[in-house]
């Protein structure tokens, strides 16, 4: 069960160091997005820190207010943000 639980921590550590890189490349402070998310900036740096495990709805918030597609949330910490490609947008067509 403690495996699991370290998991989780990992997983949450790996999503706030992502969000507090978005935030960062564009310049924004914790303030800033904490405002356009409609949170405590005392919540969003226990994100970045992993201490905190966001809900589905505040991971869209997020995304939303840092102008990033949901998925890109969850891209590894690592990758430096400009790096990361934008979706290709669709042509019209759906296959199946």
């Amino acid at each position: 069960m403690s495996h699991i639980f370290s998991v989780a921590i990992s997983h949450q550590h790996a999503f706030g160091k992502r969000v507090r890189a978005l935030r960062t490349s564009l310049g924004m402070t914790q303030e800033d997005l904490a405002e356009r998310c409609g949170l405590f900036r005392t919540y969003l740096s226990r994100i970045e820190t992993g201490e905190a495990n966001p809900t589905l709805t505040m991971i869209h918030a997020l995304a939303v207010s840092l102008e990033v597609p949901v998925t890109d949330m969850f891209i590894d910490s690592d990758i430096p943000v400009a790096s990361v490609k934008k979706p290709r947008a669709s042509r019209g067509r759906v296959v199946k």
